[in-house]
């Protein structure tokens, strides 16, 4: 009887060990390709800049325009500012908001990400976008395109912290903190802030001058972009100002599928938007 067991805590044992074993060599794996992709530009961005089926990507569409090698780590509803509520520096949803990911970037630990769990619908390639984004080499990024604030708004993220700038848990904070890390990580980098654009909520009969989430209107997010532009150097993309056309209600049909997210036509406008600036030489 104690032969068997003893051959049983063996086995056991033995088992345990090969899986510790297996389970280092996958992790020491995954290390290792860390920092190993070279890519010229990468897209931080939400659900405007994801792919959500047959439409354009359009940060695809951007390095067809300029003949440039993209990745594209945008995830849809996800924020520049940390959310949670509990402001943990180990929660899932606050690794995957743009200062989480620069923070990352900055680190080269993506350890928290990369064990993110996240029960929301239309998540399933977030641990495959956060495993490529590991394996770049951001000593070698010359773009970064920064879209984001629409979800800011929607969860409304305080806009700005007068005692502290570089509050991560506001939207100015938020994006002051991750500029400062890519920096860190690249000083020569070259960064866009690319606005939201103007939104129509069609439930509701509202536009984003009408609906306030609690930290104000959509155009304050976006003026507070363009002024931190400004203060940081780094240029900006306005779309929301003087780019689709909102002198009535049913404009929103000429750009958008459902009043936020560009059809094929708006998709293409942004894209070309976007290139105009990066390199208007090429694009005339």
């Amino acid at each position: 009887m104690r032969r068997r067991l003893g051959r049983k805590n063996l086995l056991c044992g033995l088992a345990a060990v090969l899986a510790f074993a297996a389970l280092y060599a996958a992790t020491f794996r995954s290390r290792a390709r860390r920092g190993q992709q070279v890519v010229e530009m990468v897209a931080l961005g939400d659900s405007v800049f994801t792919d959500i089926g047959d439409m354009t990507v359009i940060p695809e569409r951007l390095a067809e325009l300029l003949d440039l090698s993209v990745y594209n780590a945008s995830m849809g509803g996800t924020c520049a500012a940390r959310l949670e509520t509990e402001r943990r520096l180990d929660s899932a949803k606050g690794s995957l908001s743009l200062v989480g990911l620069t923070k990352a970037i900055c680190s080269g630990d993506f350890d928290v990400q990369q064990s993110a769990r996240i029960r929301a619908s239309n998540t399933e390639r977030f641990p495959a976008i956060i495993d490529g984004l590991a394996e770049i080499d951001f000593t070698q990024v010359e773009i970064v395109l920064i879209e984001k604030g629409l979800n800011d708004y929607h969860g409304g993220t305080p806009i700005e912290n007068p005692e502290d700038p570089y509050d991560e848990y506001t939207f100015a904070g938020a994006l002051r903190s991750a500029v400062a890390d890519l920096r860190r990580m690249n000083p020569d980098v070259r960064i866009l802030f690319i606005t939201p654009t103007y939104a129509w909520y069609t439930t509701w009969e509202l536009t984003c001058e009408e609906m306030d989430n609690g930290g104000g209107v959509l155009e304050d997010y976006v003026n507070a972009q363009l002024r931190l532009a400004e203060e940081l150097d780094v240029e900006a993309v306005d779309l929301y100002h003087d780019f689709f056309p909102h002198e009535s209600w049913e404009d929103w049909e000429q750009s958008m599928m459902d009043g936020l997210h560009p059809n094929e036509a708006g998709r293409e406008r942004i894209a070309q938007k976007i290139a105009d600036v990066l390199r208007p030489e090429e694009t005339e």
